[in-house]
């Protein structure tokens, strides 16, 4: 029976025809801009749990697309559905670290307390329980999404009681605290996620004068701030470093006069949680930076683009970008200074790690697929929407903030050559004391396990999956850019932790995340999955091992990003730095992947576990 409700003219009106007003007012509070698409389905996926067949047709009606066009970013984004959901969607973080602290037992409590397996929705529509990579909370492990909130340090018990309490009525948010609605949104922050800071250094954590830089910074030319930064040694904390102060001298020198400063706080490496911790303690000095940054290059327009996961973040942000506003420091003659105008909008993606890459991230700021872009032409050249766009991480603005504010010699001080300044090291795993901590480039890995009471690792996975895992004999490595250099991530594992059974998780991650637009990557990865469980159940052989190394050489030097170019990290730093553990597996005999592989087969997984359609897919394989 359809639905039917009473309108101003004593007319019934179905359910359909209510629920097509609705989307058509969410599409016009963004504009019926097309550019807003992620926004737009976000609010629809919020307020009907899904994007139905008939929300798609109304939105590309109301922003002047097709219906394929409309589905091709829903159906990229896990956090969008495309079938319903239940009101309250439980994601449980299934990262190597949360299986290693106690998810099993966390799973079954929720589970039997709900009635529902994993990855099932409960036939009164009320609950849906689902794994989901990481969400930025490895120090707090296990950790789950309840709807937009976050919940820590699961055990058993506590999943029981959270359960019971859910279906009793409880609303996600009073699981953090009953008078929930009180709270400031600070509040909300930290009673919900511990920041965990374990070291404070000198330059982010320590005490930070509110907008000194940005004071320094409104009385200099544009030329004179992007010297400063370039002097000081600054490069991007993200994990690739390019030199911050050319980063901007390019897109300043740029034709265009519509220029844009993106923060990238996409912070989806799994490992990686330093950036959470800034945008709760430090959001002021990240938005300082990009101020000071949009001085330096010209910019008008700012965009934090704030991932999915962290959503439970996004009225804290939203509540400094106004206080901002109302104290002259973002908006109009910022500073008292006539033409100096800035603002900044958060813009939420969606639950896709490949949007970390930088291309990928503007093209889904434009409402797109989150897919990177081909390069050249670079995004300092023709970025968001075609103009010069400057995209830096968290904490590459927050050090652009403080070197403004003591000076270029004082940072470069600090440090070891060629890494300047302080790291934010986010350490989890097999260790007593995880956490953030800040501390100058150049300290090795040993030293940083005795701070965080790990000496005894037996394993380290410097910089996240995408980075290198080392063994005991290289502990006297240095964290640095020339040596081990990371976008954060330092997890520590203990000796009664398998090698490869962490290997295999990291490479289900990049088939899953892989955004599929390119073959060697989509299929590649699979690939490369396939073997390492076959050295797994036992029956890899020498021959296997040089399969490893010559499908990952063929991955890394054809696929289109950086995604594609890391993804067999994982396996090539383990067959380095733990050769025994792959022989100790492999048999002597020599019917090698050939004869046990099915690559088809393999194809049609890949499709599967992406969950991502590609019309190259379509035109190499003809479906």
């Amino acid at each position: 029976m359809v639905e039917a409700h009473s309108t101003g003219n004593g007319v019934a009106a179905p359910k359909d025809a209510r629920n097509s007003r609705a989307i058509t007012g969410i599409c016009d509070r963004f504009g019926n801009d097309p550019h807003r698409m992620l926004d737009i389905l976000r609010a629809v996926q919020d307020r009907f749990r899904w994007i139905s067949p008939t929300a798609m047709e109304t939105i590309a009606e109301a922003t002047g697309l097709t219906r394929i066009a409309v589905e091709g970013v829903a159906s990229f984004y896990s956090f969008l559905s495309l079938e319903p959901k239940g009101a309250i969607t439980i994601r449980l973080c299934d990262d190597i670290v949360d299986r290693f602290a106690g998810l099993d037992d966390v799973v079954k409590s929720f589970e039997d307390e709900l009635g529902i397996k994993l990855g099932t929705t409960s036939v009164d529509g009320r609950f849906s329980l689902e794994y989901t990579p990481c969400i930025g909370m490895c120090d707090q492990a296990p950790a789950a999404m309840i709807n937009d909130i976050v919940v820590t340090r699961l055990t058993k018990d506590k999943a029981r009681s959270i359960a019971r309490a859910l279906q009793s009525d409880a609303r996600p948010q009073d699981l953090i605290s009953p008078q929930f609605d009180a709270l400031s949104p600070y509040e909300r922050v930290t009673m919900a996620v511990d920041s965990n800071i374990k070291h404070a250094g000198e330059v982010l954590l320590g005490p930070v004068p509110r907008d000194a830089g940005l004071e320094k910074a409104s009385v200099l030319q544009p030329e004179q701030i992007v010297a400063e930064v370039e002097a000081s040694g600054l490069r991007g904390c993200g994990g690739a470093g390019f030199t911050t102060g050319a980063k901007w001298r390019l897109a300043a020198a740029e034709a265009d006069t519509d220029r844009f400063v993106f923060c990238n706080a996409d912070e989806g490496e799994p490992g990686t949680f330093k950036d959470r911790v800034l945008l709760t303690e430090r959001a002021d000095l990240l938005i300082e930076g990009m101020t000071i940054a949009a001085r330096a290059v010209g910019a008008s327009e700012g965009l934090i683009y704030l991932r999915g996961e962290y959503v439970y973040l996004q009225e804290h942000l939203e509540s400094v970008l106004t206080e901002r506003r109302a104290r002259g420091v973002l908006g109009t003659d910022i500073m008292g200074k006539a033409g100096f105008d800035f603002d900044i909008r958060v813009q939420m993606g969606a639950g896709a790690y490949i949007c970390g890459e930088e291309g990928a991230l503007i093209s889904s700021c434009e409402g797109l697929p989150g897919e990177p872009k081909t390069r050249p032409p670079y995004p300092v050249n023709r970025g968001y929407l075609g103009h010069p766009t400057v995209v830096n991480n968290v904490e590459t603005f927050c050090h652009a903030a403080r070197i403004l504010d003591r000076g270029d010699e004082w940072f470069h001080a600090i440090g070891t050559k060629g890494s300047h300044g302080t790291k934010l090291f986010s350490v989890s795993g097999d260790c007593l004391n995880p956490g953030v901590y800040e501390l100058p480039y150049g300290l090795s890995v040993a030293e940083l396990l005795r701070m965080v009471s790990g000496e005894d690792a037996a394993a380290v996975l410097v910089g996240g999956p995408s980075g290198t895992m080392i063994s005991r004999d290289s502990f006297q490595r240095k964290l640095t850019f020339d040596d081990l250099a990371t976008g954060g991530a330092v997890i520590v594992f203990s000796g009664k932790r398998n090698i490869l059974e962490m290997v295999e998780y990291y490479m289900s991650f990049f088939v899953h995340e892989s955004c599929g637009y390119c073959t060697p990557c989509r299929v590649g990865n699979v690939f490369l999955q396939k073997a390492i469980q076959k050295f797994r159940k036992g029956n890899a052989n020498s021959s296997d091992i040089d399969y490893l190394r010559d499908l990952s050489a063929t991955i890394i030097e054809t696929s289109r990003c950086g995604l594609g170019v890391t993804s067999p990290n994982p396996i090539l730093s383990t067959l380095e730095n733990f050769p025994l553990v792959y022989s100790a597996v492999s048999k002597k005999s020599e019917d090698g992947m050939k004869a046990t592989f099915d690559i088809q087969s393999a194809i049609e997984e890949a499709r599967g576990i992406a969950k991502r359609r590609s019309y190259i897919f379509d035109r190499d394989y003809g479906k």
